[in-house]
C-alpha cells in the first residue's frame, strides 16, 4: 500500500513540513524495472565484476582501470576497458577520473555508512541498503555506523548474514528522491 504522509517537525529549528511516500517492499521493487533489476544481478556474476569487488573488499581504495585492464587474463585491453565502460553505463560501477571509485555495494570515497568487517578493516557502503546487503554478501558478520537521518544521532549496529541485529528493531531506512538516475539510493538509516 502507498501513503503520502506530510511531517510536521519543531525538533530541528523550528516546524518544518515535508511530505514523503511510504512504500512497502514490493511497490519499492516496482519502481526500478524487473529487467534492469536482473540484468544488474547477471552484471555482478561476471568474473571481472566479482574481480573488482573482491579487491574493494581487500582494499576498499579506487581501482585504476589501467592496472586492473593490464592484469586481466584474456590480454586484450580494448575488450577489458569497453566491459569496464559497459558496466559503468548499467550503473553496475562507476568510473571517473580513470578509476573505479564505485562498485555496488562497496565506495571508495567516504559516505554517511561505514561497514567494520570482522577484522577490523572498515569500507564505505553506496547507501544503507548497500550497507545492511554487504553482510549476507560476505557471508559475515558486520557493524554499520551511520547517523539518524532525522535527528543525526549516531547509529551503530550488526548485520549477520541472516539479516541486522536486534538493536535495528525500530530503525528505518530513508529513502531520498534520485535527482540523478546514478546516484546512491537510499540517504540514511
Amino acid at each position: 500500500m502507498t501513503t503520502d504522509c506530510t511531517l510536521l517537525s519543531g525538533e530541528k529549528g523550528g516546524p518544518s513540513v515535508g511530505t514523503f511516500l511510504i512504500l512497502n517492499a514490493d511497490e519499492l521493487k516496482a519502481r526500478d524495472s524487473w529487467e534492469r533489476q536482473a540484468a544488474r544481478r547477471a552484471a555482478r556474476q561476471q568474473l571481472l565484476v566479482r574481480r573488482i569487488l573482491r579487491m574493494f573488499l581487500e582494499h576498499g581504495e579506487p581501482i585504476d582501470v589501467e592496472k586492473l585492464v593490464a592484469a586481466l587474463p584474456d590480454g586484450q585491453p580494448g575488450a577489458g576497458r569497453q566491459s569496464l565502460m559497459a558496466l559503468d553505463e548499467e550503473d553496475v560501477i562507476r568510473v571517473r577520473a580513470g578509476q573505479i571509485d564505485l562498485a555496488y555495494p562497496f565506495s571508495a570515497v567516504p559516505t554517511p555508512f561505514r561497514v567494520r568487517l570482522p577484522d577490523g578493516r572498515e569500507r564505505y557502503a553506496c547507501c544503507a541498503v548497500d550497507a545492511l546487503g554487504m553482510a549476507p554478501m560476505i557471508g559475515e558478520s558486520i557493524e554499520i555506523g551511520s547517523h539518524c537521518h532525522h535527528c543525526g544521532a549516531a547509529l551503530v549496529l550488526t548485520a549477520t548474514p541472516d539479516g541486522p541485529g536486534p538493536e535495528a528493531d525500530g530503525l528505518m531506512v530513508w529513502f531520498g528522491s534520485r535527482g540523478d538516475a546514478r546516484c546512491k539510493v537510499a540517504d540514511s538509516l
